[in-house]
């Protein structure tokens, strides 16, 4: 057995509680786990006490760097593993702080597939294909890709996407114009198909509008 003899605040961005035991620095933990564990000077720690704690730390520290990505922006589950693990934290605390976040709502592939969908379709138009594959190299399961992409119209996408690149243009050649503005929407994405029409309509319409 272990006595705790002084409690110490380590000030910082990180707020940690520095343990002394009979005397001598032994560990430090989250401000939250040392306030949650009740530690105080006097009490005696056997080994079980100490390996909770360590555990209890280990989970509190992941946790904290959780919520510190999605302070960000939305994660998917599987984006959200692989940045923890990458982070050094063990497969027992990412997985406990997963299932903790998941019962909180701050980590769900359905609503991220939706958020990342909708925020490409305002920000940055794209395919639909695009947008299945991005889905699924952040994890999301087929089925919700499937279903969350359902309504993606790649003609309207490849439209909104291509006004604001179609109004840079020169509107002297045509083949140029077809050119420039197929390699912008390619790299989104599209087909030839939803392409030449793309192409053709806003070529028509900036034409008409200019002569107008």
């Amino acid at each position: 057995m272990k006595k705790i003899t002084a409690l110490r605040l380590r000030r910082g961005r990180r707020r940690r509680i520095l343990v002394y035991l009979d005397g001598r620095y032994a560990f430090g933990l989250e401000a939250e786990v040392a306030a949650q564990q009740g530690l105080r000077v006097g009490e005696e720690l056997d080994s079980d006490r100490l390996a909770d704690l360590t555990r209890a730390d280990a989970f509190q520290r992941c946790l904290n760097a959780a919520h510190g990505y999605l302070s960000y922006r939305p994660r998917s589950e599987f984006e959200l593993r692989e940045r923890l693990s990458r982070r050094g934290f063990d497969d027992g605390s990412v997985e406990a702080v997963l299932v903790r976040l998941k019962e909180a709502a701050l980590v769900d592939d359905a609503e991220f597939a939706r958020f990342w969908q909708d925020n490409r379709q305002a920000f940055s138009p794209r395919s639909g294909s695009l947008t299945r594959m991005e889905l699924r190299r952040k994890g999301i399961a087929e089925e919700v890709v499937s279903r969350v992409t359902a309504t993606v119209s790649d003609d309207e996408s490849a439209y909104r996407a291509a006004q604001a690149k179609a109004r840079r243009l020169p509107l002297s050649d045509y083949q140029a114009f077809r050119r420039r503005l197929g390699g912008y929407l390619r790299r989104r994405g599209f087909d030839y198909g939803v392409i030449s029409k793309t192409v053709a309509q806003l070529w028509q319409e900036m034409r008409e509008s200019n002569s107008g």
